[in-house]
C-alpha cells in the first residue's frame, strides 16, 4: 500500500519529536513493501530554525541516516489532489495548516478512495482548545491520539467518534544498546527548554542534583534561554546544544544515567503520556530516573523499568544510588529495554496501524489487508 504522511518536517528533527516517530513507522512500512513518502510545507519553522542554527549541511543529515525515507516539499501551488490520487493511506498531522486540513477533507469526501487519518502528537487539546476544535475533521475516517486521555478529550468535546489511541514509540533498529562505546560522563539529558512549561522542574530534577553531586552532565537541547545556559554553566553541566537524533544513541551509550522530565501540560492535564524521549532511552538500555509522571495507562513497569521521584531531593538520592549500584543501574537497563523490546517499537505500532485501518478503512484499504493476510 501506499501510505501519505503529512508531517511538519520529516527532514529536521529540531524541536520536533515527531519526526523521530514518523521515521521509525515509515522505515518499518518500507521494511515490509509499502510505499510512505512525507509531504512537508516549504514554510516549516522546525525546518527552518535547524538551518538558521546549523546551517544548510545540516539538512543533508537526514540523507546520509535515513537513505530509504523520502520528503516531498510543498508549496502554494502544489497540487494536493493528484498526489492523493494513489494514495492508500493518508495520514495528516495536527500541526498541518487548518486550511490544507479542510482541504485534504475534502478531497476525501469527494470520491478519494484512501482512508484518511488525523494525528495529534502535542498538547493543544487542552492548551490552545480553540487551534484544534476550529479543524474540519467531519470528512475523516479517523484519529489518532498519542495517549487515552487525549481519546478521550476528542470524544468528550465532539471532534471525533472514530478516535484511537496510537502512543509514539522507539525505532530499536536505530536505538539499541552501544556497549562498545566508552563512558565519558555519568548523566546526559537531551531535551528542550521550549515554553517555560518546564523550566522550574530542568532546574529542580536536573541542573541542582547534577550540581549537589557534582556529576560529569551533558544537555543537549535547543532554545534555551541566556539565563538557562547560565544555570547549566553554574553547575558545571556542559551544553551541547542541539544533536541529530539519529546520534542520541551514541550519546546515551557515552553515558551511566538519564532522566526524564515531562512538559507540565501532559502532567497536569494530559496524563499517561511520557512523549517520545522515554521509549528511546530505554530501548537504549540506558538507567532512566523520571521526575513526576503517572503511568496511567500501565505502559511500562515503574520501579523495575525506571525509577520514579517525586522532588529534586529524592532525585539526588536516586541518581547516587544508581551511579553507586551496579547491579541495579544493570537491572533498571535490561528491565527497561525488556518492556520496550515487548511492547513499544515501531514495529508494534505498525501492527496497530493496520490493525485500526482494518478497523475503520475503506473498502479499497480493507481488501489490500485481507489479500496482504492471504498472502501471508
Amino acid at each position: 500500500m501506499k501510505f501519505i504522511f503529512y508531517t511538519h518536517s520529516l527532514i529536521s528533527d529540531w524541536n520536533h519529536g515527531n519526526a523521530h516517530f514518523l521515521r521509525g513507522i515509515m522505515r518499518d512500512l518500507i521494511r515490509r513493501g509499502h510505499q510512505a513518502v512525507a509531504l512537508e510545507p516549504f514554510e516549516s519553522w522546525s525546518r527552518g530554525n535547524l538551518v538558521q542554527d546549523q546551517g544548510e549541511a545540516a539538512l543533508t543529515n537526514f540523507a546520509t541516516h535515513f537513505p530509504e525515507l523520502h520528503a516531498e516539499i510543498y508549496g502554494a501551488d502544489f497540487n494536493h489532489e493528484a498526489a492523493l490520487a494513489d494514495a492508500d493511506v493518508v495520514v495528516v498531522h495536527e500541526w498541518t495548516d487548518p486550511a490544507l486540513v479542510s482541504e485534504i477533507g475534502r478531497i476525501r469526501a469527494s470520491g478519494g478512495t484512501f482512508t484518511l487519518l488525523f494525528h495529534d502528537t502535542h498538547h493543544r487539546a487542552v492548551s490552545s482548545e480553540g487551534d484544534i476544535a476550529g479543524l474540519r475533521l467531519t470528512d475523516y475516517d479517523g484519529i489518532l491520539a498519542f495517549g487515552e486521555t487525549l481519546r478521550e478529550r476528542y470524544l468528550k468535546a465532539g471532534w471525533g467518534s472514530t478516535v484511537f489511541t496510537w502512543h509514539e514509540a522507539g525505532d530499536d533498529t536505530l536505538f539499541r544498546p552501544m556497549p562498545e562505546v566508552d563512558k565519558r560522563g555519568e548523566l546526559i539529558w537531551v531535551g528542550n527548554w521550549g515554553d517555560d512549561e518546564r523550566s522550574a522542574e530542568i532546574i529542580e530534577f536536573l541542573v541542582k542534583p547534577a550540581k549537589t553531586l557534582g556529576l560529569k552532565t551533558l544537555v543537549h537541547g535547543v532554545r534555551y534561554p541566556d539565563h538557562a545556559k547560565q544555570a547549566l554553566q553554574d553547575a558545571n553541566i556542559t551544553f551541547g546544544g542541539w544533536i541529530a537524533n539519529a546520534k542520541v544513541p551514541h550519546a546515551f551509550a557515552q553515558h551511566r544515567v538519564t532522566v526524564h522530565i515531562p512538559r507540565r501540560p501532559y502532567v497536569q492535564n494530559l496524563p499517561g503520556i511520557p512523549t517520545i524521549r522515554p521509549f528511546e532511552a530505554l530501548a537504549c538500555g540506558i538507567p532512566l530516573i523520571s521526575a513526576p509522571w503517572d503511568d496511567t495507562e500501565h505502559l511500562f513497569r515503574p520501579g523495575d523499568d525506571y525509577l520514579i521521584v517525586q522532588d529534586g531531593e529524592e532525585m539526588t538520592a536516586r541518581l547516587r544510588e544508581v551511579l553507586s549500584d551496579r547491579d541495579l543501574a544493570q537491572s533498571l537497563a535490561r528491565s527497561g529495554r525488556e518492556t520496550l523490546m515487548a511492547r513499544h517499537t515501531c514495529r508494534h505500532r505498525v501492527d496497530e496501524l493496520l490493525t485500526i485501518l482494518a478497523d475503520c478503512g475503506t473498502d479499497r484499504v480493507t481488501r489490500k489487508l485481507v489479500s496482504m493476510e492471504a498472502a501471508e
